[in-house]
């Protein structure tokens, strides 16, 4: 897959990655619920490299569609704002 040049892209063209672990870049797609978002498209076949993972200040898993480019699936946590402090991570939002 992947498509050649068009008028306004005139010298670039798309291709699939030729080795699945190398990458350039990523899309980023950004949910309101992760865990909902994970199932429903798994159960649509999507091929996701993990199950959705905690880090600091968000959810996220790494899906490839069907030409192999890696898209990044997340959800920011949520933040409180504390007078005079930083933002802190409280809790995910899984409703």
């Amino acid at each position: 897959m992947g498509g050649g040049p068009t008028d306004d892209k005139p010298a670039v063209y798309l291709a699939p990655p030729k080795d699945g672990e190398a990458v350039s870049s990523f899309m980023n797609i950004r949910v309101a619920n992760i865990p909902e978002c994970y199932e429903r498209w798994k159960g649509l076949g999507a091929e996701f490299l993990t199950e959705p993972k905690v880090h600091e200040s968000e959810v996220r898993c790494y899906m490839r569609d069907p030409d192999g480019h890696l898209i990044e699936v997340g959800e920011a946590k949520k933040l409180r704002r504390t007078a005079g402090a930083n933002d802190v991570p409280i809790s995910v939002r899984f409703a």
